[in-house]
């Protein structure tokens, strides 16, 4: 029993002692080498490596891989997970035996991976590639283990493109330079797979002349990129797959048919000379053609639909006219109301001859036919309201399935084109005559007269101006009310009945006076129960002292003349005649104005947007306009508490 005891561990030790240590061992019996035999066993090549050999494994140490994720911006889990994690650990690895004193400088190995390492011996230290060796020949019984303090990266491998196949082809440089031009070389450089049709130097030759270009035409082609994506399937087919009568959808979306006929195979009209040239990303197949891609339907418009119509040739020829059909051919969409040839005959003849003598007018009346949107007959309802480009409306009506439009029966509907639809009606529709405008209307609608406006409103006269009337309307321009003395205005809207409303009607005259109706020196009562005076020097209108910049805007109810500043109401004082007061010499000038004898206190001199360009208290008898530019001035004297204007023309 006690013999049996004391073999038991003889035994074990002579196990022990047979055992073989393998450079796997070496790696993971390592503090240093972690991450190595983490690598190793997670691209399982633990088992390859404790194999018979003999191997020998350069070994990057932790800190050489801490390098690398680090250079990488990775983790250690993305280090393990790489796809080619194999590969890099093969390229560590020579299947055989090499010790350090068996290297040379310049050497190469070749790895398990098959790429070569490359020795450098300088000094006493060996590097390998980049990686410096910091132990060396830790020997194990199959093979040979060096430490070193990088990671050795295997070369990356070389890849062709279809793209390379064309651009190191003598026979495809027009094909080249057109996949440059489009902007398609980074697409076809990509994975694909992609299958290419490449036509040669000579096949763009022959497309050039029979289209009677030139070679930087057919490079400037609009749809050049779509020729070139006709030539492209985003597959790899090779010609032993074709066969005869197959499709092939290309990149273009459209697709080319391929005929084989006693082995010779043809791609729509083209022969393929030169069929599989493979490369990584796909195939090329050389072609003696251009393929063109099949030319698109194109849908009409509705100005091509009202052009290409027998029945339609007066609206045809008065859109032309009006430029409306150019229009009518743009992007919509449209609805057209189309009237018919019978339907301009029925129209009064002096009333179509007013039309087409007057072309706004006329193209009031077409666009009054045009709708801005996209209408099916099956989206009208009775009684519909339908806005027009005209901005007036027209009425539908649905009785018994028939479909009018105003007065008009829709005889034919829904003539559908690329950008709206056409409906044929049997009469022309006239727009309804404008509303009546009133002196009010004028002023609301003017973007000048905003202030105007709600002074108007705020002192209750909008529905007096509005009524029949007649009035004359001096208009004061935003600028002009601006110009009052700080707090006039806010002072004025305080008491809109009442002082507000009493300048307002001292601008209004009960009676329609145009321009041509004023003289000089007339005296005209405002409603105010004041009168304003009118001075006509050659140069314009003035109404007391402002100048009438706009006259004649004719309402139904009046007209409204327009001037630069807002008409004080009269006061005590007595209002010097201006040819009375003062004189100025010479008008025209184009320096120096004088005036008579009088003294004045203050001359200021205003452009003709109100703006004063000169302010002179206690002046001399003339003053020097030279620095000013050509047009009319306003020169504005105070005298004695009195003040009056003159209006000059510089030169």
């Amino acid at each position: 029993m006690l013999k049996h005891t004391l073999l038991m561990p003889l035994l074990l030790l002579g196990t022990l002692l047979s055992a073989q240590t393998t450079v796997v061992d070496v790696v993971v019996n390592s503090e240093d080498h972690t991450l190595l035999e983490a690598a190793v066993i997670e691209a399982d090549l633990a088992g390859a490596l404790s194999g018979e050999g003999p191997f020998t494994v350069f070994a990057p140490t932790d800190a050489a891989f801490t390098a690398l994720i680090e250079a990488l911006d990775i983790t250690t889990d993305d280090l393990l997970a790489l796809d080619n994690l194999s590969d890099i650990l093969l390229y560590h690895v020579v299947q055989a035996s090499v010790m350090s004193s068996s290297l040379m400088d310049g050497q190469t190995a070749t790895t398990m991976l098959g790429e070569d390492v490359t020795i450098s011996v300088m000094d006493g230290t060996v590097m390998v590639n980049d990686a410096t060796v910091t132990v060396a020949d830790i020997e194990a019984d199959n093979g040979i283990v060096h430490v070193i303090d990088a990671v050795l990266l295997p070369p990356a491998a070389e890849t062709t493109t279809v793209v390379d196949v064309i651009v190191n082809s003598e026979d495809h440089t027009l094909l080249e330079a057109a996949v440059i031009q489009a902007d398609l070389a980074g697409a076809l450089s990509g994975e694909g797979p992609f299958t290419v049709f490449a036509p040669t130097d000579a096949a763009f030759t022959a497309l050039i002349e029979a289209l009677d270009i030139t070679t930087d035409d057919l490079l400037a082609l609009e749809n050049l990129s779509d020729i070139l994506l006709y030539h492209v399937v985003q597959a790899n087919v090779l010609s032993s797959s074709l066969t005869d009568g197959q499709t092939a959808t290309t990149m273009l979306g459209e697709d080319v048919t391929i005929t084989i006929t006693d082995g010779t195979v043809m791609v729509n009209d083209a022969t393929v000379t030169v069929a599989d040239i493979e490369t990584d990303n796909g195939v090329v197949h050389v072609i003696d053609a251009v393929l063109l891609p099949p030319t698109p339907e194109v849908t009409p418009t509705v100005a091509d639909i009202i052009a290409n119509s027998a029945d339609h040739t007066v609206l045809a020829a008065v859109l032309d006219s009006t430029d409306l059909d150019v229009a009518l051919s743009g992007e919509g969409p449209f609805t057209v109301f189309a009237p018919t040839d019978a339907a301009f005959d029925a129209v009064d003849p002096m009333t179509l001859i007013s039309l087409l003598l007057d072309n706004e007018a006329l193209s009031a009346v077409l666009t009054y036919h045009v709708v801005g949107d996209s209408v099916m007959s099956t989206d009208l309802t009775d009684d519909q309201v339908i806005a027009t480009l005209n901005g007036g409306n027209v009425t539908v009506s649905i009785v018994d399935g028939t479909v009018m439009i105003n007065e008009a029966t829709v005889i034919v509907a829904d003539l559908v084109g690329s950008n709206g639809v056409v409906h044929v009606i049997d009469a022309v529709l006239l727009p309804p005559a404008p509303a009546p405008a009133t002196v009010v209307d004028i002023i609301v609608n003017s973007p000048d007269h905003t202030i105007l406006e709600t002074a108007v409103i705020a002192a209750g006269l909008a529905d007096d101006l509005s009524a029949e009337g007649p009035f004359t309307v001096f208009a004061p321009t935003d600028a002009a009310i601006a110009a009052l003395p700080e707090g006039a205005l806010e002072s004025l809207l305080a008491d809109p009945t009442g002082a507000l409303a009493d300048l307002l009607l001292y601008h209004v005259v009960g009676a329609a006076a145009l321009s041509t109706d004023l003289s000089d020196g007339q005296l005209i009562a405002t409603l105010q129960g004041g009168e304003v005076e009118v001075t006509l020097d050659g140069m314009g209108v003035m109404i007391n002292n402002a100048n009438v910049i706009v006259a004649d805007l004719v309402a139904d109810n009046g007209v409204v003349h327009v001037i630069d500043a807002v008409l004080s109401l009269p006061t005590g004082v007595e209002t010097v005649n201006l040819s009375d007061l003062f004189e100025v010499y010479p008008n025209p000038t184009t320096d120096l104005i004088r005036w008579n004898g009088i003294a004045v206190d203050r001359i200021q001199v205003l452009d003709a947007q109100g703006r004063v360009r000169m302010d002179t208290t206690n002046p001399s008898n003339s003053i020097d306009l030279s620095a000013l530019e050509s047009g009319v001035f306003m020169i504005v004297i105070q005298a004695e508490g009195q003040r009056a204007v003159k209006s000059v023309l510089k030169h």
